[in-house]
């Protein structure tokens, strides 16, 4: 063998020895029990398989950040998780990659309304009345007993936002969870949901992460809050906290590749990973949100559906997010929310 044929012997047995480099994924969640829950069910799973490392971080939400990278081109996350109304808005400002549903396993196994063209939800929760049952005589059944502060004194804990808490007022002045949309959707629907917020505002203590509800309902700051589901049943084995399904808000939370991102490829792999049914039963055994793959159900332990936001009983009367209604009005309405909280 000549020496250059030995040369380029050797470089082909380094080449097929040395593995493909690993790549570093950003994924941006929003923290606390859900990050805990997608660690072990997406992150260390994934990292594993393929030995690429996930760097995770978190933030509250806030698109102002991913549009600043986007416009500027300077896009350091490469996977994104986001509620339904800002991944739609999002979308129609082009800051999200369009997803390719041949690379992700199809869309066919997927609960309704997860895949959207930007995004996949990656699973269910909903936003419900919470309620500390050791500081309560009697227990709230609705958002009109939410608003009764005689009947039920303490102070109450609302998300400090125009979303999930003018519909909770409609509900409460005594709005069908199913008209909700439509009557704010007016101008009078608008009104009438701000003067019933004016009733409870001087009993409210507003929170803008999801860990705050259980801590403070557990330390008795507040009797009542709205509350994600999974942050309450993460902490309902050690605390007397309980959830009312009726009224609640339920949405998907999915993910987004900021358009951009370095590692689009593996974003995309990483969300394949993230949809299978074995990876989406741990997610839902570490949290009670409902998985978004059907497929994910029947691995489930009865036990854990009854805390799950898509069980037939629990989501009977309870209001689908109106994504449209929050893409046409979000903007205006968060301004007049903001205003009006500033007071």
């Amino acid at each position: 063998m000549s020496f250059r044929l030995k040369v380029a012997a050797l470089a082909v047995a380094m080449a097929s020895s040395t593995p493909l480099l690993a790549a570093d994924l950003t994924v941006i969640s929003f923290g606390g029990a859900n990050k805990d829950a997608q660690a072990k069910a997406y992150y260390q799973p994934f990292e594993a398989a393929t030995g690429n490392k996930i760097i995770a971080g978190e933030y509250n939400g806030e698109m102002a950040k991913v549009k600043a990278m986007v416009d500027t081109n300077s896009v350091t996350w490469d996977l994104v998780e986001v509620e339904s109304p800002e991944l739609s808005r999002g979308c129609d400002e082009d800051m999200f990659e369009e997803l390719d549903y041949s690379v992700l396993g199809g869309k066919d196994n997927l609960v309704p309304g997860a895949a959207q063209l930007c995004g996949v939800g990656f699973f269910v929760w909903s936003t419900v009345l919470a309620y500390n049952a050791d500081k309560l005589q009697s227990a709230p059944t609705s958002w009109a007993d939410f608003w009764d502060v005689k009947k039920f004194p303490g102070k109450r804990g609302l998300r400090k936002g125009a979303k999930y808490t003018l519909e909770f007022a409609l509900m409460a002045d005594g709005v069908a969870p199913k008209d909700v949309y439509k009557v704010l959707a007016s101008k009078d629907g608008q009104e009438r949901a701000f003067k019933k917020l004016d009733e409870l505002k001087p009993h409210i203590q507003w929170w803008e992460a999801g860990a705050q509800p259980p801590q403070y309902l557990a330390s008795g700051d507040v009797v009542m809050s709205s509350a994600y589901n999974g942050r309450i049943a993460a902490v309902q084995k050690e605390s007397n906290l309980k959830v009312v399904w009726d009224g609640g808000i339920y949405d998907f939370d999915a993910w987004a590749i900021p358009k951009g991102a370095k590692n689009k490829d593996e974003a995309l792999k990483f969300i394949a990973f993230s949809l299978k049914p074995e990876q989406q039963k741990i997610y839902s055994e570490n949290i009670a949100y409902g998985p978004a793959n059907k497929q994910a159900v029947s691995l489930l332990d009865p036990a854990l559906l009854k805390d799950m936001p898509t069980t037939p009983e629990n989501i009977a009367n309870q209001v689908a997010m109106d994504v449209t209604f929050w893409a046409d009005f979000g903007e205006q309405l968060e301004q007049r929310f903001n205003a009006w909280a500033a007071k």
